[in-house]
């Protein structure tokens, strides 16, 4: 009975090394894979909304064949840590800080010497294809209609939802053509955002992929579609042209009418409650009367 009783479990312990087997094997060949998608997912995340892969300048230079201009291990230190290397005085780092009309920039998240060098492989990849996916977002340079200007701030007001779902931009911005009251003030004023980033290819493109970790949250799932982009950039476009910086008085503008409305809710509440006071004491007070009599 002994040697049958040992059949089983000889059985299962010869399916569990082939299952242990198995997994390291997919462990092993997971991590090339994971490899391989990941430069382009980092790129994606943290900078594409500044540079492009030959598709010319936005904030940052075009990074096609990068590494032709300048060698491995300055790029690799500079990608570290930029505002270090500027700091040094190093000219090729102002040279580019200049270029960038004064933008210095920032310490990317999870930058490491692995990350920076196959980083860097990715761009050398990219470089050599016909047209690299991080080419840049192709944008007219037609001159906007009142058309496009109207479907834009119906867009930034969230009239028109967006169609993946995104909120709309007047929850965390403002511009100063949307009216007295203003917008969100969790993210900037976007009256001047153009001139901040150079123009409507810099804006349009952070637009598509936004850097700051709020928007990324936010829009990762939800990202905003092309025929979106171009009616908003309209109404950025509109409201840089007409240069009004949306009012510091909107925010005074929105407590007063919030003071007022609880005021007006006050004033009616006390009129009701005052009739209802009196019809409640009336009867008692003649109640009150007729037994004294």
């Amino acid at each position: 009975m002994a040697p049958s009783s040992n059949k089983p479990h000889a059985a299962r312990r010869g399916q569990g090394i082939f299952l242990l087997l198995s997994s390291v094997s997919l462990l092993l060949a997971f991590p090339a894979a994971a490899r391989a998608q990941q430069p382009a997912d980092y790129f994606r995340q943290n900078c594409m909304s500044c540079h492009t892969i030959g598709g010319g300048r936005i904030t940052g230079p075009d990074l096609k064949e990068v590494t032709q201009r300048k060698d491995r291990a300055w790029l690799t230190q500079f990608l570290q840590n930029p505002k270090v290397v500027m700091d040094s005085g190093d000219a090729y780092a102002l040279q580019l800080q200049q270029e960038a009309r004064g933008v210095v920039m920032p310490t990317v998240p999870g930058m490491t010497p692995d990350v920076a060098r196959a980083l860097l492989d990715f761009i050398d990849a990219e470089s050599k294809l016909p047209k690299s996916q991080f080419a840049g977002l192709t944008i007219t340079d037609r001159p906007f209609t009142s058309v496009d200007v109207a479907a834009g701030r119906n867009l930034f007001l969230g009239k028109r939802p967006l169609a993946n779902g995104g909120p709309s931009c007047v929850s965390c911005h403002t511009l100063g053509t949307i009216g007295a009251l203003g917008g969100g003030r969790l993210g900037p004023d976007l009256t001047r955002v153009y001139e901040r980033l150079g123009g409507r290819k810099s804006v349009g493109t952070w637009l598509m992929a936004p850097a700051t970790p709020t928007m990324q949250a936010v829009f990762r799932k939800t990202p905003l579609q092309s025929d979106e982009i171009l009616p908003l950039l309209a109404a950025i476009e509109d409201a840089a042209s007409k240069g009004r910086q949306a009012d510091s008085s909107a925010q005074v503008n929105f407590f007063l009418l919030g003071f007022g409305g609880m005021m007006l809710g006050l004033a009616v509440l006390g009129t009701l409650w005052r009739g209802r006071f009196q019809a409640v004491r009336r009867p008692l007070v003649r109640g009150e009367e007729r037994g004294a009599r």
